[in-house]
């Protein structure tokens, strides 16, 4: 392809990249960072003697980083939320940069904060004119901490941990972010401790035996400090350059040339992974994102907020502790040629400590575009003696085949020509309502967004995008053929974002169908690439607002009719980062609304909450969601075997009576103790994984939202059909 035309290409694909959901983090089968972690590189092997003030050596600024601090600053002055760059936004940004080194307050002292009170007002100096000395310095003198605190544990392991005891009523506190920073050294050596008999007792509790804790240990902090040895100019730079950049928000970030590189490499789809966006969490990497029809996410393994901590090659390769490994280096274990099994040891995002964990094995694979095509169902329900044909598009992305559209390949897929000819389909099949899940769907281009919509309505807009100049553009369907106009609901949850809330958003709007699940995930920023003369910067340029006015940002869509969230609504999605831009109003769209939902709705909400009290796979999801609000808070471990025992016990208990409780609805018999991992990936019992095939279980939410398709359908057959004479304003 002629380089002018690929650029063009790139630039549009970047476009809708940054439309799409979360936008661009590090992909489980990339290279970030490769070549800058693996030079001049150190290993710290079993036994070494280790001195923390020879290990130890301060970083200093690269040459190009002065000037691309300063260009970096010119063009936040594009950024769609005005700041002040100036002495109180300087106190702001120094909080940020500590908070973001040392997030559980573990390894500077207090005399270090006080020290470094000297840089409150010169943060915004820092950044304007490039000079990089005071960042630098507070960065080498964690560093320096890291390391201390390292060598002093590896030290106390290999010394031993057998006659280490778990009788007292200790407690450790994992998350400390409001705790006070620590004074001494015999305060600092305490919290260590206690680190340390949590992680001997987790894995004790993990069935790991005594003699073989010391040396998995040693291996693991062994390993972080080889990794905290390796950090270099540039990653220094790009954690100071994006405290700035994500005050701002929380997706305008700086690409370094070799994630730039990274990015390029995604954008040509060649990549052969597992399909899950990592972002680090504290010492571990944490799945951000399933990529739809991506191995991972057609494993019904892990989701969004599991931890990775072990990594192993093929069903019996060593597993590699990865805790504490940067996530580039994470990112290129998980890595691999297609077709090969990965294993990977994860923390379920549900679980109450690094004990919990789980084993999971992934085949690697690309994932394809048709993989992640718009896909159709007939589902055959009776409800009350009377059959019901329901359509079923699932959208796992908003796709569009960038270089077949603008080559003019007829042929070209997108979601939109994809549904509408399973629309057309679905008509023939005669099926007499429809519903478009979009549960998973992180977003893509936001034309296919609009256009999709215009299947569904006559003329009319869809979406409005406002700039950081105040400048408004709105897109409109200007195709008055409707492909379907029976009755519709729309399926969302927490991880439907950015396309998908302006669809949802729309139908909802227009009254054309009925919102379903649980509140969106509230991604509602475009993003724009530019390039630097070192690296790039991904900006925050507008904002997406419904036809009504209303913002998509931080709050998402509300559904008409709620359904529990599987996922952790104050770790997932928009409202969980910090800074991110507010939800706010725009002066709504002339639109013609299709019903009046407001005597429907009540109706269905009822409806729906007397049917669910009788479904025992509802009520099952129901029961696991209010254990993990109800757990989710608690930041303490207990450091006693004891009450840890007691307090798995209840956890299998929990799970064991919920289950039971489901199969005597059913009339089912009874289980004695729940399928473990092992039944789930031994390859030796295919009629027991089978058995616990995530994929053979029932779907409640999808059943429930069926039901609510027909009462919905039922009422509407009972209104005249009619659109409001007057435009909504």
């Amino acid at each position: 392809m002629p380089k002018k035309i690929w650029n063009k290409y790139r630039q549009f694909a970047i476009l809708i990249l940054f439309l799409a959901g979360v936008g661009f983090t590090p992909l489980a089968g990339s290279s970030i960072g490769s070549q800058e972690s693996n030079a001049n590189r150190k290993f710290f092997l079993k036994s070494e003697p280790l001195a923390a003030n020879e290990i130890f050596k301060a970083i200093e600024p690269m040459k190009p980083h002065k000037q691309v601090c300063r260009e970096i600053v010119r063009k936040l002055d594009q950024h769609y939320k005005e700041m002040d760059l100036n002495d109180a936004f300087s106190s702001k940004l120094l909080d940020r940069y500590i908070k973001e080194l040392d997030p559980s307050k573990s390894y500077f002292y207090g005399q270090d904060i006080r020290e470094f009170e000297k840089y409150r007002t010169l943060f915004d100096d820092m950044y304007k004119t490039g000079e990089l000395e005071g960042a630098f310095f507070i960065y080498n003198r964690y560093q320096m901490r890291t390391i201390e605190r390292l060598v002093v544990m590896i030290q106390k392991i290999e010394q031993g941990v057998s006659g280490m005891a778990f009788t007292a009523q200790e407690e450790l506190d994992l998350e400390r972010e409001n705790a006070p920073w620590i004074e001494t050294k015999s305060d600092m050596e305490i919290l260590w401790q206690k680190r340390l008999k949590n992680s001997v007792l987790s894995l004790k509790l993990a069935n790991k035996p005594m003699k073989d804790i010391p040396e998995l240990l040693s291996k693991r902090f062994r390993s972080q400090l080889n990794r905290v040895t390796q950090t270099n100019s540039e990653d220094v730079f790009r954690v100071f350059i994006n405290v700035l950049n994500q005050a701002y928000d929380p997706h305008t970030m700086y690409f370094s040339p070799s994630i730039s590189e990274d990015f390029d490499i995604q954008m040509s789809l060649s990549l052969e992974g597992i399909g899950a966006v990592l972002q680090p969490k504290n010492e571990y990497t944490m799945v951000s994102r399933l990529v739809p029809a991506g191995p991972a996410d057609k494993s019904k393994q892990i989701k969004p907020g599991d931890l990775i901590v072990g990594v192993g090659q093929g069903v019996d390769g060593e597993l590699v502790d990865v805790v504490g490994w940067r996530l580039d280096e994470v990112v290129q274990l998980i890595r691999g040629p297609k077709e090969t099994v990965v294993r990977l040891e994860v923390i379920p995002e549900n679980a109450k400590d690094e004990h919990q964990t789980k084993s999971v094995h992934i085949t690697r694979n690309m994932v394809k575009l048709e993989e992640q095509a718009a896909k159709k169902e007939i589902i055959q329900k009776e409800v009350n003696g009377r059959p019901y044909r329901i359509g079923v598009l699932d959208i796992p992305t908003f796709y569009i085949d960038f270089k077949g559209a603008q080559s003019g390949d007829p042929e070209y897929k997108s979601t939109t020509r994809d549904v509408s000819r399973l629309l057309s389909e679905l008509s023939r099949e005669k099926i007499e309502g429809l519903i478009v899940d979009l549960r998973g769907n992180g977003g893509g281009a936001l034309k296919e967004a609009s256009e999709l919509t215009g299947l569904f309505i006559t003329k009319g807009p869809t979406v409005q995008i406002r700039y950081e100049n105040g400048q408004v553009h709105e897109y409109i369907d200007d195709d008055p053929q409707i492909l379907y106009n029976g009755p519709l609901v729309v399926l969302v949850d927490r991880m439907s974002a950015s396309a998908s809330e302006i669809f949802a958003g729309a139908i909802q709007d227009y009254n054309r169908g009925i919102v379903v699940g649980s509140q969106t995930f509230g991604k509602g920023t475009v993003q724009e690439l530019k390039p630097l003369m070192h690296g790039q910067l991904k900006i925050t340029r507008a904002k997406f607002y419904r036809i009504s006015g209303n913002s998509t940002q931080h709050k998402g869509v509300i559904p008409d009719i709620a359904y529990p969230s599987i996922y952790d609504m104050k770790k997932i999605g928009e409202s969980a980062y910090p800074d991110a831009l507010t939800w706010d109003r725009i002066p709504p769209l002339p639109y013609l609304p299709y019903q009046d939902h407001g005597a429907i709705v009540p109706i269905l909400q009822q409806k729906h909450a007397e049917r669910i009290q009788k479904d025992p796979d509802f009520q099952y999801l129901v029961a696991g969601v209010t254990r993990l609000e109800n757990g989710g808070d608690d930041t303490k471990v207990s450091l006693n075997e004891k009450k840890r025992k007691e307090e798995i016990d209840q956890s299998k208990a929990f799970g064991l009576d919920a289950e039971n409780k489901r199969r005597a609805a059913k009339g089912l018999e009874p289980l004695t103790e729940l399928a473990t991992e092992e039944d789930m990936t031994d390859e030796a019992l295919p009629e027991k994984k089978k058995e616990n095939d995530p994929s053979t279980e029932p779907d409640p939410i999808l059943n429930e939202t069926e039901c609510v398709l027909i009462d919905y359908a039922t009422f509407l057959k009972q209104q005249p059909s009619h659109r409001e004479t007057a435009f909504v304003r």
